[in-house]
């Protein structure tokens, strides 16, 4: 899987945003991430050979009950899908000039919303993770701004069609995919995607994913539980369900653990 040249400097936290107690769950998932990460792009490893999951590495359910809580589960989130008190919620950390990211988009997330979304055990929440230069940073800031309108999904899609990575995201490529998108007011669209808005929010969603140890694109968290790749949906349908039932599980128990 795509992986950065360099990681962009550190910028200083949100105290709103990065509360003292993910400091040390951060930490150890940087290393566990960073392991999944890495056993997803080993040359010559099958997709299908030995899953980048959280369990090849080890189990760390306190670990992982703190990096759930990095699903915002925001009514009004507009790079959202799916119920916000969904059992599952699946935290995508994304590149749109990734072509992995982009297999996932089309042959794997389609699968998962008619599945899991549309009955409602599953949220999917996009975070922007642009790792590839000026023109992820620029397709990221779009994408929020086309979010702006409610056209997020659309304009997603747009850029993640077969042939949409070789035609670039200049200026004029990025209204192009908005208008296919949807987005009606453009003019507006072009202001919001070189707004401090759109730059700050695809800023904090790069460090986040940098803070977990994401080193490549496309990086999940499914309840907390890391996966990384575009795996087969087989490997997302069990750990979709894997976490559904630990939830359901959970609850019958009277919530113990929280």
């Amino acid at each position: 899987m795509p992986t950065p040249a360099r990681r962009p400097s550190a910028r200083k936290a949100h105290p709103a945003r990065k509360p003292v107690l993910f400091g040390l769950a951060t930490a150890l998932a940087a290393g566990l991430l960073g392991l999944v990460s890495y056993r997803a792009t080993v040359p010559g490893a099958p997709a299908s050979d030995t899953p980048a999951t959280a369990a090849t590495a080890g189990q760390d359910p306190d670990l992982y009950r703190e990096l759930a809580e990095l699903a915002r589960r925001e009514a009004g989130d507009k790079l959202a899908r799916g119920r916000v008190d969904a059992p599952v919620v699946l935290v995508e950390y994304a590149d749109f000039r990734c072509g992995y990211c982009g297999k996932f988009a089309r042959d794997t997330e389609p699968e998962l919303i008619k599945r899991y979304v549309d009955s409602g055990t599953l949220r999917i929440e996009w975070r922007n993770f642009p790792i590839f230069g000026k023109e992820s940073e620029a397709a990221a800031r779009a994408s929020w701004a086309a979010g702006q309108q409610d056209h997020f999904w659309a304009f997603h899609r747009a850029a993640y069609a077969e042939d949409a990575k070789e035609k670039g995201f200049g200026a004029d490529r990025l209204r192009e995919l908005a208008r296919q998108a949807g987005v009606k007011d453009l003019d507006r669209f072009v202001r919001d995607t070189g707004s401090p808005e759109a730059a700050r929010s695809v800023a904090d969603d790069q460090e986040q994913a940098y803070g977990i140890g994401a080193t490549s694109t496309p990086s999940f968290l499914i309840n907390g539980r890391p996966l990384a790749g575009a795996q087969p949906t087989a490997v997302f349908a069990q750990a979709i369900e894997a976490a559904a039932a630990e939830e359901a599980n959970v609850g019958n128990a009277g919530d113990p653990a929280r």
